[in-house]
């Protein structure tokens, strides 16, 4: 006789695996832009012999690490799981960026207890320009929004073939207004040490990176999205604006 108390045996179907795919996404996502809001504020030199300049010195912040990764999902995300689901991952990242600025805010307020780490050298760590966030949380919403968008507008104009072409062609095109948007900003309010004189060289090295970055995580992105769609066809979103979700 069956125990009225017992629960029944989950088990888990291809839906429960699809989903948690895309919450994997999501947190990679999530993680990369909050870690490159963190540490946006240092700034590294690298020597890169090019050549038209052998002696060129690339300059850049360390946020140039983790933040084109986000472009990198959010294409997977758009890919696979639809327009809508990968518009509300952004929002997710916004939300929980902010949500990290009041908590590094609150803990930046209150005093030391006179041992570990110094309210200066913690807020020389973690103490974050309001306008550099700022600047930054609007160059992402625009940035990110158009990319999602623009990755849809060619889909339907390829007909769903050229998977590189809209990732490349969508992401490039973003990171263009992203890059010139957050560094003119902080050029006009003088903040994380951007200054005018070198914008030019900024937005250069800036886009040279993550321009090379989309180039070789495109066959990231077939692989993942192959992978994906050989394993859930039935799940898999194939008209890039009905979300995956639609069906129960």
């Amino acid at each position: 006789m069956p125990n009225p108390t017992s629960r029944p045996h989950h088990r888990t179907t291809d839906r429960d695996r699809f989903e948690l795919g895309y919450l994997c996404l999501a947190g990679v996502f999530v993680a990369a832009l909050v870690a490159a809001n963190l540490i946006f504020q240092k700034f590294f030199r690298l020597h890169l012999p090019l050549p038209w300049d052998p002696s060129y010195e690339f300059q850049q912040s360390v946020a140039l690490l983790a933040y084109p990764v986000t472009f990198l999902v959010t294409d997977i995300l758009s890919e696979v799981y639809g327009r809508r689901r990968a518009n509300h991952v952004v929002v997710a990242g916004f939300v929980a960026s902010v949500f990290v600025v009041i908590l590094v805010d609150l803990a930046d307020a209150t005093t030391s207890a006179g041992f570990g780490v110094s309210d200066a050298m913690f807020h020389e760590v973690f103490g974050l320009s309001k306008i550099a966030v700022l600047t930054s949380m609007v160059a992402y919403l625009c940035a990110q929004f158009v990319d999602i968008r623009l990755f849809h507008f060619w889909k339907r104009l390829t007909r769903g073939r050229h998977l590189w072409l809209r990732n490349n062609a969508s992401t490039i095109t973003s990171q263009v207004l992203d890059t010139v948007l957050v560094l003119g900003l902080l050029a006009s309010f003088g903040a994380a040490g951007i200054t005018w004189d070198r914008l030019g060289d900024l937005i250069l090295d800036s886009l040279m990176f993550k321009w090379t970055f989309a180039l070789i995580d495109t066959p990231i992105l077939y692989a993942v999205t192959f992978t994906i769609r050989r394993r859930f066809p039935t799940f898999v979103d194939t008209t890039g604006e009905t979300p995956a979700d639609v069906h129960p």
